[in-house]
């Protein structure tokens, strides 16, 4: 039970026991990720039916896409917005990194985060039946930061490295079952959050390839950019078939 508070506690704003957050502990909290991700997603998704009750469906989104946020503490956000500083511009690895290391936000950051935080707020304003976008997008997004942990870390000692040994592949597809029987169960009503899946693994795997390519491996900030873009993804994939 211990391995679930710290994945609450690291993923969330909710209030839970106290717990040190060292590099063993990560890694015995990480099968939870997928767990906490549904938790949040039922939250959003009570918190959207909620507000639909009271206000229009753009009022709704921008006020679940806060919640979304402040769930969060702005973590995955914060992730986002270090990426688009680090990934983006046309500068050296090790310029790359000094840059993610920077608290400040630049142009980029900047950019991607407006970006995203506008593409889910749209989505969810445009989406008729919201609750399966909520309820399987965050739960999607945080299986998703364990396939980001199987990937080399970009710095020694960094988020990038805390995960990665426990998770071998066959670990990592038993905690899957949990998003494929989720989806499938609920695609059997609203067969769109299949594709939007889909997708979100896509955009994921998209992250994943650019912080290899320009890092040479993850870290901490690319977990959070995944979640985010990965969550982006779904959104728009099922606002595009639910509507």
């Amino acid at each position: 039970m211990n391995a679930l508070w710290i994945a609450i506690g690291f993923l969330t704003t909710l209030p839970v026991p106290s717990h040190n957050l060292t590099p063993d502990a990560m890694r015995r909290a990480a099968p939870w990720f997928p767990v906490v991700g549904l938790g949040s997603g039922a939250l959003l998704a009570g918190a959207a039916g909620a507000a639909g009750w009271i206000f229009p469906p753009a009022v709704t989104a921008v006020l679940v896409v806060a919640l979304w946020a402040a769930l969060t503490g702005a973590l995955h956000l914060d992730g986002l917005a270090d990426c688009g500083d680090g990934l983006l511009p046309p500068v050296s690895r090790e310029r790359r990194l000094e840059i993610m290391r920077d608290p400040s936000v630049g142009a980029f950051g900047v950019t991607v985060l407006v970006l995203v935080l506008l593409l889910k707020t749209a989505a969810l304003a445009n989406l008729t039946v919201t609750w399966p976008a909520l309820l399987l997008a965050p739960l999607w997004a945080r299986w998703l930061i364990l396939v980001a942990a199987r990937r080399p870390s970009a710095r020694p000692g960094g988020m990038g490295a805390s995960l990665g040994p426990v998770l071998d592949a066959q670990r990592l597809a038993l905690v899957a079952l949990l998003p494929l029987a989720l989806t499938g169960g609920v695609g059997m009503w609203h067969w769109p959050v299949i594709a939007a899946a889909g997708a979100a693994v896509l955009a994921a795997l998209g992250v994943l390839w650019l912080a290899q390519r320009r890092l040479g491996g993850v870290t901490g900030d690319v977990f959070g950019a995944v979640v985010e873009v990965s969550e982006a993804a779904f959104v728009c994939v099922a606002c595009v078939h639910l509507r």
